[in-house]
């Protein structure tokens, strides 16, 4: 249509006699904008433009929710196509199909809650679209709810849920796990049951199992249809490390030094895939005070250092361990002792030796000094016959001592001394 009107136009002008340069300019311009990009549309254009046939040309969809794979009725001459699938959490996941295939293959996702598939094909040059809703079957309400799992000690794992509030009394749930690749599926082997009920699961084996694991639990009754859940759990997350190894303290005058070693995880992880937390505490006779609590990376080599505390009082040191991407912190190691109580500790008895031995002087002083006092008492000194021949010299030293106690008494006040001369009487006879 557009090539006969361009040549209409172009007879036109070549039967004119004389034109206007300007008007076949313009004309020229006109004509590469009508014919350019009608030459030029892309396929997707031109699929765009495509008539799309009623839904009531059915592929014949069908999904299987076990291997997640689409499939529909094979057409001749299809030359384009996509798959969608539309999760109510992650939204469109689309897949482009390869020539002569009629399938459709998606990665594992939760589909308790419920998916829509598309499927868009062009055959001869139509368009062909069909939607297909994948519903959870059974009733409201009835599927398990609550379910979590925790790797633990890198080789076991405990899987917990809950009865629906719908279910009925006689509901009984089954717990299968099958590995990204969809090549090895396992039920559990060791149920936790509450009331006959299954509401757990234990594991002792986790080998066989991949990155991303898929978890499907179904259930079943005769009073009514039981709705299914599941859940695509990447297995890193859900475990729980245990605290360091070989937990060691060096100090010097200076620095204390901590030193531990990775611990086992369930696959080998490079040491910057963790982190640790370090818990130090002083120890007292008064108890324990708590310090804040160190996050230490575990690009740096497993190691801590700090100032060395004072060698008066001993330290203790915890150290748990988490996926460097997400906190979630395993359990606390046993507390490491460093420092030594040894100096207080001899301190303190050398103070209480001093008292001790202080107040046993003091009382034995006492009590000596009451002894003597009490005997003094008892027997008093027994009074010396004064000897006058003998005694002459201490006579006359306490007649000195109080004739100088005398005359401090007096202060300086004269005396009179009278001499007394004895005169012998003469005979009678003379």
């Amino acid at each position: 249509m557009w090539e006969r009107q361009a040549a209409a136009w172009r007879n036109t002008a070549l039967s004119r006699p004389s034109v206007n340069p300007l008007c076949a300019l313009a004309m020229a311009v006109l004509l590469s904008m009508l014919l350019v990009p009608s030459l030029f549309l892309t396929q997707d254009q031109w699929d765009k433009h495509l008539p799309t046939v009623e839904q009531n040309s059915s592929l014949n969809m069908k999904f299987d929710p076990k291997t997640t794979k689409l499939t529909w009725d094979c057409q001749e001459n299809t030359t384009y196509g996509e798959c969608v699938l539309i999760h109510k959490e992650k939204g469109q996941i689309k897949k482009k199909v390869k020539d002569k295939e009629c399938q459709c293959t998606f990665q594992d996702c939760s589909l308790h809650g419920g998916v829509t598939l598309t499927v868009e094909v062009n055959i001869n040059q139509r368009r062909i679209s069909e939607t297909l809703v994948y519903l959870n079957p059974g009733g409201e309400g009835t599927a398990a709810q609550n379910f979590s799992c925790l790797i633990y000690n890198a080789d076991f794992m405990n899987c917990t849920w809950a009865k629906g509030q719908a279910a009925p009394n006689d509901v009984q749930y089954f717990l299968y796990i099958r590995d990204s690749k969809k090549k090895i599926e396992r039920e559990c082997p060791h149920y936790l049951k509450d009331s006959g009920t299954h509401v757990g699961c234990h594991l002792q084996d986790l080998s066989g199992l991949t990155s991303y694991s898929y978890f499907l639990v179904n259930g079943t009754s005769q009073e009514a249809g039981i709705q299914f859940f599941d859940s695509v759990l990447l297995l890193k997350e859900i475990e729980q490390y245990n605290p360091p190894n070989n937990i060691t303290v060096h100090c010097n005058e200076s620095h204390c030094f901590i030193r531990w070693e990775k611990p086992r995880t369930r696959k080998t992880l490079s040491i910057r895939e963790f982190q640790y937390q370090l818990d130090i505490q002083r120890q007292s006779n008064t108890g324990s005070s708590r310090n804040q609590l160190i996050v230490v990376s575990g690009d740096t080599g497993n190691k801590y250092s700090f100032p060395r505390p004072g060698l008066r009082a001993k330290h203790t040191v915890k150290i748990r361990t988490a996926d460097a991407r997400k906190a979630h912190w395993g359990a606390w190691s046993q507390p490491a002792e460093f420092g030594s109580a040894e100096p207080e500790s001899s301190l303190v008895h050398v103070y209480l030796l001093v008292v001790l031995g202080t107040f046993i002087c003091g009382l034995t002083i006492s009590c000596l000094f009451k002894r003597f006092l009490g005997m003094h008492r008892l027997f008093p000194p027994i009074p010396r016959i004064k000897d006058k021949l003998n005694d002459s010299h201490q006579i006359d030293h306490q007649q000195i001592l109080w004739e100088k106690f005398a005359h401090d008494v007096g202060k300086g006040d004269k005396e009179e001394v009278l001499a007394v001369e004895e005169v012998a009487e003469a005979p009678a006879n003379a």
